[in-house]
């Protein structure tokens, strides 16, 4: 950990999925067509680690190709594992099906009140479209949102982290006012890392084992702060920062 404060910095970036949108539940109830003809074969972990698997593998092969695509290719895969005959309009469902997925219970409200001490970003690892429809659930304006569809690579590629970094530049936001905010140490926190960024963990998963619909990083990489969701992170703000007015947009 750190001696830092959260009130160090003017700008958090976020990356959304598994961190704001609950997307292991997304995946399971998405999955649900393919899973049932399972008969009960894996866990919950085991189909999330697989999926991870696949995504991860895809990801580095066609990292141009938009989010609901590569899930689409996802389901295909998982089904081949699986032994299970699938047409394409099945797995193109599944590709569709992010807008589904739900929020965490404390992201919209904490976001709400983080919105008034820091300016917000995203970076994920998503296409535009689908993130559209989990923006209007998690009911906050960010201040920028850069996607894989942006940049043509998903993270943990240093691409992402590069482009964030330039536009974040170029809007007068300076790397070392930057928090770096994710659950995933493989897509999020080893990248950040390398790019000397601070970085605050919300590790959703802190009561289960392994490592879900994320590829083990290969080791622990730094964290500066570590909170078990957003909401402990808001408080911890509030706690830090009682006398901070109020603004909508902080001098970053």
């Amino acid at each position: 950990m750190t001696d830092k404060k959260l009130t160090d910095y003017g700008a958090l970036t976020f990356d959304c999925y598994g961190t704001l949108i609950d997307w292991e539940s997304g995946m399971i109830a998405g999955l649900k067509p393919l899973t049932d003809r399972l008969d009960g074969r894996l866990t919950r972990d085991q189909i999330l680690e697989a999926h991870a698997r696949h995504e991860s593998g895809q990801q580095a092969q066609t990292p141009g190709k938009r989010y609901f695509e590569l899930l689409a290719i996802v389901y295909r895969r998982l089904a081949e594992e699986w032994g299970i005959e699938v047409a394409w309009e099945e797995c193109a469902t599944y590709g569709q099906s992010v807008k589904n997925w739900p929020a965490f219970p404390d992201s919209r409200e904490a976001l709400a009140y983080l919105k008034q001490h820091y300016k917000l970003v995203i970076l994920s690892n998503v296409d535009n479209t689908s993130f559209a429809a989990s923006n209007a659930r998690l009911g906050v304006q960010f201040d920028a949102i850069y996607s894989a569809e942006d940049v043509g690579a998903y993270k943990p590629s240093d691409r992402n982290f590069e482009y964030m970094l330039h536009h974040m530049g170029r809007n007068g936001i300076a790397k070392e006012r930057i928090l770096h905010t994710a659950e995933s140490l493989f897509h999020d926190h080893k990248p950040a890392n390398r790019h000397g960024l601070a970085t605050c963990w919300i590790y959703r998963r802190h009561a289960q084992e392994g490592f879900g619909a994320t590829m083990d990083p290969g080791g622990q990489p730094d964290i500066d702060f570590r909170f078990n969701s957003m909401a402990e992170l808001a408080d911890a703000h509030r706690k830090a920062a009682p006398s901070i007015p109020t603004t909508e947009h902080p001098d970053a």
